[in-house]
């Protein structure tokens, strides 16, 4: 006769087989207690990371305030360098804080803190980049040339 754990009150297991369940019922908690993490994908290929280098702006919904932005293909910390023009920390502040970008396989553009923080997410619902929260008015990223 086969005895199953579910169908015994924990007083009636074996000592390791009661702490056993308790652990795994306490990890089980964790885990559905713990929040979502954002689908950041994986990240690309250095192949593509490359066809997505140069110049590129950063706007707000009605693109009067602008900040140039050069996505390096060269390792930084955090992702790949990034190059962001000195005037931008006027038109946007958390521009000033910015060190580095990385591309996910999702085709999601994140820019990140000296820390390695996320500070900005663009998603691609169309054929330009739209900010996924609006931080200092920041609604769009686009290739310079567009």
């Amino acid at each position: 006769m086969a005895v199953t754990l579910d169908r015994l009150p924990i007083g009636s297991i074996p000592g390791s087989i009661a702490a056993m369940r308790i652990l795994l019922l306490a990890a089980a908690a964790l885990l559905a207690a713990m929040p979502a993490q954002a689908d950041d994908g994986t990240p690309t290929s250095p192949e593509m990371v490359k066809e997505f280098s140069g110049k590129w702006q950063v706007q707000d919904a009605e693109a009067a305030r602008t900040c140039d932005v050069v996505l390096d293909g060269e390792s930084a910390i955090g992702g790949y360098a990034i190059d962001v023009a000195a005037d931008c920390a006027k038109a946007f502040p958390v521009m000033d804080e910015i060190a580095a970008w990385r591309l996910y396989e999702n085709g999601e553009i994140v820019f990140a803190d000296f820390t390695r923080k996320e500070r900005l997410r663009f998603f691609t619902p169309d054929d330009s980049y739209v900010s996924v929260e609006e931080v200092d008015g920041i609604v769009r990223l686009i290739p310079a040339s567009q």
